[in-house]
This record gives C-alpha cells, sequence and structure tokens, in this order.
C-alpha cells in the first residue's frame, strides 16, 4: 500500500472519474504511462522535424564501396 497526499489522491480521481476506470490503481497506471511516453519519447522540435523533412527530400550520391568514395574525396 503506498500513500498518497490529498490533492495528489482527488488528482487520481479525477483522472480516475474521467477515463471510466474501476480503480485508482488503473489511474495510477494510465498517469504513469502517459508520463513514460512524454519522458521517454519526447517530441520533436517542429523546427527540427521541417529541417529534417528538408533533408530527406535531398538527393545524395550512391557509392558501391568506401574505395569508390575515397577516391571522390582525395580527387
Amino acid at each position: 500500500m503506498i500513500n498518497i497526499p490529498k490533492e495528489e489522491n482527488r488528482i487520481l480521481n479525477i483522472v480516475k472519474a474521467k477515463h471510466n476506470l474501476r480503480t485508482k490503481s488503473e489511474a495510477i497506471s494510465l498517469v504513469v504511462k502517459e508520463y513514460g511516453s512524454a519522458l521517454l519519447e519526447p517530441e520533436l522540435r517542429p523546427d527540427y522535424v521541417k529541417k529534417l523533412s528538408k533533408l530527406r527530400k535531398e538527393k545524395g550520391k550512391e557509392f558501391k564501396g568506401i574505395k569508390e568514395l575515397r577516391q571522390l574525396i582525395e580527387g
């Protein structure tokens, strides 16, 4: 059993009611999952997404191997 302060308990009750959950354990699980996904998989900044999209559209040159790349670099 865990001790939950009054304010946090109130929040869990709101989450429980909002999502039609049966128990506070389900509410805690939902809150942890949402926090975890935000923590572990943060969204990319819009400016970075735009830059990445631009880079993907650029055409590149394919090389058969490292020797061919080295010849291009070294001349």
